[in-house]
């Protein structure tokens, strides 16, 4: 039998069914303050975004926003720089941010040295 998911000891109904007030009196200081501060235009616009629409994908540059109770279930595509990054959201991401799990770095993968290449490729025997 899985192990039913609770956020510091409020299981994923309650924390749904609470107003936002006592949700962020369960997050650490830092959520809290950047969630108590006014929120910028643009968390605003994506907060509402989400409540409005229950399925679907939407598209956020907010990578600095909180995951919050009722994004639970959304696909939402985080802007990581260059691209647009899916991040399905699991009752486990709440109280965490959105860049968190959209990274901007990649793994930079070379190609094989050819001829011109640089010059140590000239000594590169040809096959």
């Amino acid at each position: 039998m899985p192990r039913e998911f609770r956020y510091r000891g409020r299981t994923m109904e309650q924390l749904q069914e609470m107003p936002l007030e006592q949700v962020l009196d369960l997050m650490p200081s830092r959520q809290r303050r950047s969630l108590n501060r006014e929120l910028s235009h643009e968390k605003k616009k994506l907060i509402e975004r989400v409540r409005s629409a229950k399925e679907g994908r939407i598209r956020t540059h907010a990578r600095d926003m909180v995951i919050l109770p009722f994004m639970v279930g959304m696909s939402i595509d985080v802007y990581s720089g260059k691209e647009f990054t899916t991040v399905e959201i699991k009752p486990e991401m709440v109280g965490h941010y959105l860049g968190e799990y959209a990274s901007p770095i990649k793994k930079v993968v070379h190609g094989t040295p050819g001829i011109g290449a640089s010059r140590s490729s000239l000594y590169v025997p040809l096959k």
